[in-house]
Parts: C-alpha cells; structure tokens; sequence
C-alpha cells in the first residue's frame, strides 16, 4: 500500500491515510506456477484494448487520460471503465519498459485491494453464523496484546489501536536498504508490539497493516483454510477474477507490467521488491486491469454479500470515530466522517467505494459509484519525475469528474 524508504514511505503511508480520511507465516510456500501464455485467464487473453472505432464516450476518457499521463509524468496508464458491468473503454498507455508497449493484460501489484477481498470473506462467515464480527480474537490469537478486547470489527477496520510497522522509523530504517528482504508476520508484528497502543480498542480509528496479519491469521485458525484459497473460495473464484492471485514469493505471472521507483534517492526498477512486508503471507496479490475493475464493481456493490452485510461493509461503525486525544494525534487518529471514512476493508469517499494501493513503483485504484453502477480501475507507473504519491488516483479522479460530476471522487 505504501512505498518502500523511510522518508517517501511514511510521507505516502500517510498520504493514503489521509486519503482514508477523510480516506505466522503459512507453513507451506506454494510456489507461483508459471502461467500458460496462451490460455484464457493466464495471460488475460480475454483483457484486451476495446476494440475500435471508439464511441464517443470511449475517446472522452482516453483523450482525458492521455493528458494526464502527460501532465503527471507518468510511463504508463492502465484503465478500464464499465458502467453496469458493461466495458465502455478497455486500453493501456505508454510503456511497461523501454520498448516494451503497456498492454491491458499486464499483471501488476494490487495489495491493498486483498483488504476488501478479506473483508467481504469476512463478513460472508458472518452471514453463515460461522463467526461474530464482535468475537474477540484471543480465543484463536491468544498471545496478541489486549486480544480479550480487541474483535474481528476492530481488525478489519481499523480501530483496534495498534500502530503500524509501516510508519515506524525503526521499521523504515531496516526495509529501505534491503527491498528484496523476506519478511515474516512475526517480524512485523514485532514493532507494533514495541508500542503503547494510541488507544483503547474500539474507541477511535488509526490505520495499521498490523491490523491485517492479525486478521488473516484469524481467518486462517477459524476456517482451517489458507487465505489465498478462503479468498480464491468465496470472492475472486466466483466473480471469475482468473488473473488475481496471491504470490508467496516476489514473482509476478506473465506478462509482467514493470515498476519504477525513485524512492531511495535513485531512479531505479521495482518489478521484483519482494511485498512480504506490505501484508500477510497469502494475501499479496497481483492482478491485471480488468480483473481489478470486476473487484471494483462487485466489492462496491456488494454482489457478494447479503444487503445487511453490504452496509456493514460501508460502515462498521467507524463514521464519527478519529480525531486528535491526549494519546493519538489528528495525523494518526483520522476523523471519519460520513463523507469519507474507511469501512470493512474498504474506504468510502462522497459514495465511492474504493481501494487504492501504491507502493514500490505500483501505483491502482478500483473504485465504484453505486448510484451510477459506474465502475472505475486505473493502474499507473512512474518516470524519474513523476509527482509523489498515487498518480492513478489522480487519473481516476480526472475521468469521475467527467462522468459524474456531481459526484467527486475527492480522496484528498
């Protein structure tokens, strides 16, 4: 979600937080298995440009994307836009690496989209009694500090009141000079566990990845089920999203959209940064562009999951949560409100439902307009000076303004 030194990493960590605002390790590594360059799904085959002549809306967007992909500086653009699940424009800009044309069926890094997933897989098990989303998590995380208070709702949205590894100095101070590092959730953990929580569980709102270990490792002991296969089960299988999956290691299937970066003071490429930091072992996925705006369709309009659940996933709770204490400040604590606020595994802006990862050179945001049935995935890399933070965002915000107008996509 977030990029890989210290300062551009925490610069941007809160950046996404502030977009929120208002926006161990499993015991078997499967290996990624190569993917069949030409079967439908492996490949993505079926996620091709739309085919041309383009109606008249088609060539608004792209002629609005061209330019910001020139006004940002950016290598290359990736988009898809369906109103109603229905494609109005599919295509790809500029290049994946020098000479190497962008293409729609490139897979990129999608991380904290698997939030959503594991929310909405969450509050499936809800629905089937299989667990309360205000169980507390000591009966399966025992050793978890405060974890007799502290519930599956906290974890999954964010106010449990542990910090997060991300932002800590002595964290930055260690991923920076070694991106290829492999990380475990033991690891990880060991640094918001060095901190006082900024509050009682429950009580306020803060983003943490610490949140998201906890929980798939919750999910994983009450399902006895892997998270890449509880995932794949019950969200990316049935919504057909073959291109989405989880890598235990750095690899990324054919054909690979590259990443660059400039992060640590270099221009440099990205691609392979090994994301076992970004969050738990099973949930770091890759996906291509198509696939990305089915999950912004299906995950915004809660396709998967009972009305009931479908609110809760908007809001939990959090809305009017955050805020500055004596314990947590304004820059920390988010005020959530019901303009923009962070749900179940998604965050919620003017009635976008959206995700909005970027880290290590990778840069996306699925994000969907209920009201519209409008859908919207925008996928991006960067050239050595291209702005800061989450250029996609910015390319999203400029196609929403020109379709809904009235419905700003304002995440900043």
């Amino acid at each position: 979600m977030t990029p890989t030194p210290s300062r551009s990493r925490s610069r941007t960590v809160l950046l996404c937080a502030a977009l929120l605002a208002l926006t161990t390790q499993t015991a078997a590594a499967a290996p990624v298995v190569p993917p069949d360059p030409g079967g439908p799904g492996h490949g993505g085959r079926d996620c091709v440009r739309t085919e041309r002549p383009l109606d008249a809306k088609a060539r608004r967007i792209l002629d609005i994307t061209r330019k910001a992909k020139s006004d940002l500086k950016l290598k290359s653009v990736e988009l898809r836009v369906t109103v109603d699940g229905r494609e109005v424009v599919t295509d790809a800009l500029g290049e994946s690496m020098t000479g190497v044309p962008a293409e729609p069926d490139m897979h990129f890094r999608a991380g904290s989209v698997a939030f959503a997933h594991i929310g909405t897989a969450l509050l499936q098990l809800v629905e089937e009694g299989v667990v309360d989303l205000d169980d507390t998590v000591e009966q399966w995380l025992p050793t978890v500090p405060k974890a007799s208070r502290i519930t599956l709702r906290m974890l999954a949205d964010n106010t449990s009141g542990l910090h997060d590894y991300v932002t800590d100095p002595a964290f930055g101070a260690e991923l920076g000079p070694h991106p290829f590092r492999q990380w475990t959730p033991a690891q990880l953990l060991a640094y918001p566990y060095s901190h006082s929580f900024w509050y009682e569980p429950g009580t306020s709102w803060s983003y943490s990845h610490a949140n998201y270990l906890l929980l798939v490792a919750a999910l994983e002991k009450i399902t006895g089920t892997r998270i890449d296969e509880l995932v794949r089960e019950r969200v990316t299988g049935p919504l057909g999203m073959r291109d989405t999956r989880n890598g235990f290691t750095p690899d990324i299937p054919r054909p690979v959209l590259h990443a660059f970066t400039s992060d640590r003071g270099f221009y440099e490429e990205s691609t392979f940064w090994n994301p076992s930091w970004t969050t738990a072992p099973g949930a770091v996925i890759t996906t291509h562009i198509c696939d990305l705006a089915t999950s912004a369709r299906a995950i915004g309009s809660g396709e998967l999951l009972s009305y009931r659940s479908y609110r809760t996933l908007l809001d939990p709770g959090t809305v009017g949560l955050g805020g500055a204490s004596a314990t947590c400040p304004a820059s920390i604590c988010l005020k959530q409100t019901e303009a923009k606020h962070f749900g179940l595994g998604v965050i919620v802006v003017n009635g976008w439902v959206l995700q909005n990862p970027s880290f290590s050179g990778y840069a996306a945001i699925q994000a969907y307009l209920p009201s519209k049935g409008l859908a919207i995935a925008v996928s991006a890399t960067k050239n050595p000076n291209t702005p800061d933070g989450n250029m996609a965002e910015v390319v999203a915000q400029r196609i929403a303004a020109a379709l809904a107008p009235d419905d700003p996509l304002a995440i900043t």
